[in-house]
């Protein structure tokens, strides 16, 4: 198929599986694809690799891949996606230190994942009550999920991030490094590294994305608009193979076998012990017996997890919008039509009948629990989407052009938004 080796960028993390075990079962090969993978130590070296030509395709920051096409940073890359890596996969974890202090200061908020917030805020309170230096909180961009889920989370507990708190930007495999070193007081990054900081009693999580959004998304395999409309056949078999791959990986009985693959072919180096717990939802989140069963905490296929949404794609935007990453107006709706390429996934998975949804967007927030889409392929279903502020998010109220100067308020609601399509 391919008149050329192909080399594809990955970060040591989790969720690269798909392109992993595509790579390693076989499954790149059989659509004719001669692929090499190339672990990154950044996601600037992965945006920067994308943009110079030295990298065909990336395990890629889903807002990255916005943020690029919008010129959002140094340099602007037309970038695309038909298919998403997955759902879930991240968690938000404190040292110890914090974790010992939030406990201190509010045990009643420490009982539940989802109230957590509440007892960072009486840290932080306290904290500037003593006149001590703010804490220092990491996450692995700027323009990530784990930014996003990071500042929705401290906005929701009234801390401003911007204000309140460090943010500093720390590469995925340096994390728990910092964490020990005193560098930073916690971080939001995905698995394995949350895992590793508890294994090696530096950290305890304090909550998972699943806790802040069910079901949220998380990386896409991410191309520049040139190459897919170059290489039309080379990037389908690749979405192809992934496609297949996700699916292999979301089979319980082989969540063993990738663990030692992502530990041998991931650059990830770590013990395969490490990375078990996320891939089984089997979770040690903290000192001593501290466990929770998450089964969802991945989904690479089931939930329709490679469905490139668009209403996800306009979460992120806005909170590009909201916390000031976008310094214009723009219309949403194009923006996310233009990097995610919906019709692209609906062909390919009928190439292999995977069922594909017929709508781009859904409403967001609405579901507690599992529940069927209709669509004209077959009934899909969908996991649970809830937020951990109760709100919804439908992409529908996206269809102007947004002013920014309205939306950089510390909360954001869909009638304010709605107010600011009006003037």
């Amino acid at each position: 198929m391919s008149a050329r080796p192909l080399r594809i960028g990955i970060t040591p993390l989790c969720d690269s599986a798909p392109i992993v075990v595509a790579a390693q079962r076989g499954f790149f090969a059989e659509e004719g694809l001669d692929v090499s993978l190339s672990p990154e130590p950044s996601w600037a070296n992965i945006r920067d690799k994308l943009a110079a030509g030295a990298l065909d395709a990336a395990h890629l920051l889903a807002p990255l891949a916005l943020a690029s096409t919008l010129g959002v940073g140094p340099l602007q890359l037309p970038l695309g996606s038909a298919l998403s890596l997955g759902l879930g996969g991240n968690a938000i974890t404190a040292s110890l230190p914090l974790w010992k202090h939030m406990q201190e200061l509010a045990p009643e908020a420490m009982a539940q994942p989802r109230t957590r917030g509440r007892a960072l805020a009486a840290v932080v309170a306290a904290r500037r009550a003593a006149g001590a230096p703010p804490l220092r909180l990491a996450t692995v961009f700027p323009v990530s999920m784990h930014s996003y889920e990071l500042r929705f989370w401290l906005a929701d507990a009234g801390i401003a991030p911007d204000r309140d708190v460090r943010l500093l930007v720390v590469p995925p495999p340096r994390m728990v490094a910092e964490l020990e070193a005193g560098s930073i007081d916690g971080f939001c990054v995905g698995e394995p590294w949350n895992s590793v900081a508890v294994l090696r009693g530096s950290g305890a999580m304090l909550l998972t994305k699943h806790d802040l959004w069910n079901g949220a998304p998380e990386k896409v395999l991410g191309v520049t608009r040139a190459f897919a409309e170059e290489e039309d056949a080379v990037h389908r078999a690749l979405l192809r193979a992934v496609m297949r791959a996700a699916r292999w990986c979301d089979e319980p009985e082989n969540r063993p076998l990738l663990a030692r693959l992502l530990a041998r072919h991931a650059g990830i180096e770590v013990p395969v012990e490490a990375l078990l717990p996320c891939l089984s939802g089997e979770l040690r989140v903290g000192p001593g017996p501290m466990m929770r069963h998450l089964p969802e905490f991945h989904a690479f296929d089931r939930y329709a997890a490679t469905f490139p949404w668009r209403s996800h794609a306009a979460w992120m935007i806005v909170q590009m919008l909201r916390w000031g990453h976008v310094e214009k107006s723009l219309d949403v709706r194009a923006a996310c039509e233009a990097v995610y390429w919906t019709e692209l996934h609906r062909e390919v998975a009928a190439e292999l009948g995977i069922p594909r949804p017929d709508a781009d967007e859904k409403i967001e927030g609405v579901h507690a629990a599992p529940w069927m889409l209709a669509s004209r392929s077959g009934p899909i279903e969908l996991g649970p989407d809830l937020l951990l502020d109760g709100s919804e998010f439908d992409a529908r109220h996206c269809t102007a052009s947004l002013a920014t100067s309205r939306i950089h308020a510390m909360r954001v609601s869909l009638d304010e938004l709605e107010a600011a399509q009006r003037t």
